[in-house]
């Protein structure tokens, strides 16, 4: 036999204090009877009392009380095996950690809102594969594809712009490193969520989203920032801003129009982030489950253990039944 929830089995401490308890109120119930009436008065008005019926009654009320603290420790014995399987897609997540993800035109700036609307996304996905990809001026795998989301958010934690050594906003070279990522020789539907300020220095985001295309991949596009833009901060440690040559601030504007082009050549959609922290959310379930279809991801047998609780529940309540029958006094004379 095993227990489902062993630390349960602390609240018999209970046991002894309901001992106490219960010893306490049948005294003071003698004294207060007493000072009613004198004992041979109080037999005779109500009976004798009987000591064995007001042990057992007694015993049995600990009793029923300790079989129900044992049946919510969940006791469990005898097993079968039972056929489960995981389906979902394969999600590649892209992060844009270039200098511009610094800026602070949305709170408390766009590389921290993706990190928290990832982590929200991430709570929400149903048995889904992901992974992560940084990308700046080049793009690295952070992590494959796994259904170990603890592991994901590990790396998540790790994301900062000088991440990546290249400068620069490649998302070319990030939807092309997610495109090799996945195994194509699994029929499970592919889908890339790309999360960018837009800034595609490279130029090449459109081209490799068409070859993603082709390749029957959905790419679905989460724009961070305000098209309006912001400064960029510096990064040298002293609290300024990038400047240009000719001394004047440098503003990083979301690019919308290049980012919905990128989404729409694979079938997927753009969203910018306006409404807090639940943007992702209704990108994933309102795009990628709607437009894809689970596959099996994992399979096999599992051991279920057969619940037995309801046995001492019952227990319990056959000891609260004989409790209430049994009389703690003889019938009076004359009754």
């Amino acid at each position: 036999m095993t227990l489902a929830h062993l630390w349960i089995l602390h609240l018999l401490w209970l046991l002894p204090l309901t001992l106490v308890g219960l010893m306490v109120y049948r005294r003071q119930k003698k004294r207060a009877m007493e000072r009613i009436a004198d004992s041979d008065l109080l037999a005779r008005l109500t009976g004798a009392e009987r000591m064995g019926s007001r042990f057992l009654k007694g015993l049995f009320l600990l009793a029923s009380l300790g079989l129900m603290i044992f049946a919510l420790a969940g006791p469990r014995w005898g097993s079968h095996y039972q056929e489960v399987s995981q389906k979902g897609v394969d999600i590649m997540v892209l992060v844009d950690v270039s200098g511009s993800m610094l800026v602070e035109d949305i709170e408390p700036n766009r590389l921290e809102r993706a990190r928290r609307e990832i982590l929200d996304f991430l709570r929400i996905v149903e048995g889904d594969r992901v992974g992560l990809i940084a990308f700046a001026g080049a793009a690295f795998v952070q992590c494959p594809l796994t259904l170990d989301y603890a592991a994901l958010q590990m790396f998540l934690s790790a994301l900062e712009p000088d991440l990546i050594p290249v400068a620069g906003t490649d998302l070319g070279a990030a939807i092309e490193s997610a495109v090799a990522s996945f195994d194509f020789k699994s029929e499970t539907d592919k889908v890339i969520l790309l999360i960018t300020d837009g800034e595609d220095n490279e130029k090449k985001g459109l081209e490799a989203a068409k070859k993603a295309a082709e390749k029957g991949i959905k790419l679905f596009v989460f724009g961070i920032g305000e098209p309006s833009g912001g400064p960029i901060p510096a990064g040298d440690g002293k609290g300024g801003f990038k400047k240009d040559a000719a001394g004047k601030l440098v503003l990083s504007k979301l690019d919308e129009d290049s980012l919905r082009q990128i989404a729409s050549v694979t079938g997927g959609t753009y969203v910018r982030s306006v409404a807090g922290d639940l943007d992702l959310d209704v990108l994933y379930f309102e795009g990628i489950k709607s437009r894809t279809e689970a596959q099996t991801l994992k399979s096999g047998k599992i051991k279920v253990y057969e619940e037995r609780f309801m046995l001492f529940v019952l227990a319990a309540f056959l000891f609260l039944l004989l409790e209430g029958l049994i009389a703690e006094r003889k019938e009076a004379p004359g009754q």
